[in-house]
């Protein structure tokens, strides 16, 4: 069966172009022109989509708010892709899986969506994101409120970390970029985080460069990967 991938933006011109190219490459694809209107097509007429393509600056329901609203509605079985004509600004792009630069090609959607790989049962695949083996031993050594509060420490210290991050890639201070680089990835290879680990190695070794702003919102956009398997594996 063909991904289902609804396109929303208020542009006509862009919605329609990325409609026809989604059609064209063989998705399944619907399109709405607000978050409103995207928002009604998932809850009165059943259609419930595997990739959701939204652009972030719209009048009324922003990109980022049609994000929150439709994990509530689809649940995680749909991925938030968002899209804009100008970088992240800093603290936003953490609710969304990804995060695409006006213009891009087919192939490079095409790519966004197998990077959302899910498992048979339309779980996220956490084996990349969460060390299980890691995570099992604190919880069987630890009290769940103290697994909780271990990993919230993690998350809020990796927020701040990549803030610090943004705020020396703008003034150019690369020593500092690369020292918060290589705490995060000390600390989350603690807990293991090897995703967000990951990531953090590879910004350490290659320190600032001229897509910094992209790589820092995929860092963002880890952690709130990370942030949705904790909470699922608390609320179980």
């Amino acid at each position: 069966m063909p991904v289902r991938v609804l396109i929303v933006d208020d542009d006509e011109l862009s919605r329609e172009v990325l409609t026809l190219l989604a059609e064209g490459a063989g998705y399944e694809v619907e399109s709405a022109d607000s978050g409103g209107e995207a928002l009604a097509m998932v809850q009165h007429e059943n259609w419930i989509p595997e990739v959701v393509l939204t652009d972030i600056q719209m009048p009324g329901i922003s990109g980022d708010e049609l994000a929150r609203q439709l994990r509530d509605i689809c649940g995680q079985k749909t991925r938030v892709l968002a899209m804009s004509g100008s970088e992240l600004e800093a603290g936003m792009g953490g609710v969304f899986d990804g995060f695409l630069l006006k213009p891009f090609t087919m192939e490079t959607l095409a790519g966004a969506i197998a990077g959302l790989a899910q498992g048979e049962d339309g779980a996220l695949d956490s084996k990349s994101i969460l060390d299980e083996a890691v995570y099992g031993k604190f919880a069987a050594s630890m009290r769940a409120s103290q697994v909780e509060q271990l990993y919230s420490i993690c998350l809020k210290d990796t927020e701040t970390r990549i803030e610090r991050m943004r705020q020396a890639a703008s003034s150019g201070d690369e020593a500092t970029y690369r020292k918060e680089a290589h705490a995060i990835k000390g600390g989350c290879g603690m807990v293991g985080a090897v995703e967000l680990q990951r990531l953090a190695t590879s910004m350490e070794e290659r320190g600032l460069r001229d897509d910094d702003v992209a790589t820092l919102d995929e860092l963002m956009v880890s952690r709130e990967r990370l942030r949705r398997i904790l909470v699922a594996r608390e609320s179980n």
